[in-house]
């Protein structure tokens, strides 16, 4: 497996940017969030290293670590994109509760068959799907009942 750090050079390369030591510092805060993140959460991560890091760098960032294939765009909370590192990574989609905003990450076969059966039908050549569901998880649910009660 390549090191994230040669294959982020390696595609800014290809565009002619540089990696810069801003770049670098959010290839790393990117890398050591666990789940799913945002700017913001990127941002926080920097601030409490002492790293002067301004979110609007942030955000022009990250698509170039999305077009590098090192993380994806896998959902909106709130009207804000989340990310979670590509790299290493089966396919997986995502259940979102609505009420605490917990995510569920699934994998299933039947679903992945179903798509590619779709897209054979069409004569559609896929390049990514992102599934993700949105409700409420079983302890939301039940507090929810529990107060219309």
């Amino acid at each position: 497996m390549q090191n994230k750090e040669i294959v982020f050079k390696n595609y800014l390369d290809s565009k002619g940017l540089k990696f810069t030591p801003e770049r670098s510092l959010i290839l790393d805060a990117v890398f050591s969030m666990n789940g799913h993140f945002d700017v913001e959460k990127v941002h926080d991560k920097l601030r409490k290293k002492n790293k002067t890091i301004s979110a609007a760098t942030i955000y022009r960032s990250l698509p170039y670590l999305i077009d590098s294939g090192l993380i994806r765009e896998v959902l909106r909370c709130e009207n804000r994109p989340q990310y979670e590192v590509n790299m290493g990574k089966p396919h997986h989609d995502h259940l979102v509760c609505l009420n605490c905003g917990r995510v569920f990450e699934f994998r299933d076969d039947d679903i992945e068959k179903l798509q590619n059966k779709i897209c054979e039908k069409f004569h559609f050549k896929p390049v990514e799907h992102r599934l993700g569901i949105r409700g409420y998880c079983m302890d939301c649910l039940k507090k929810l009942k529990d107060s219309n009660s």
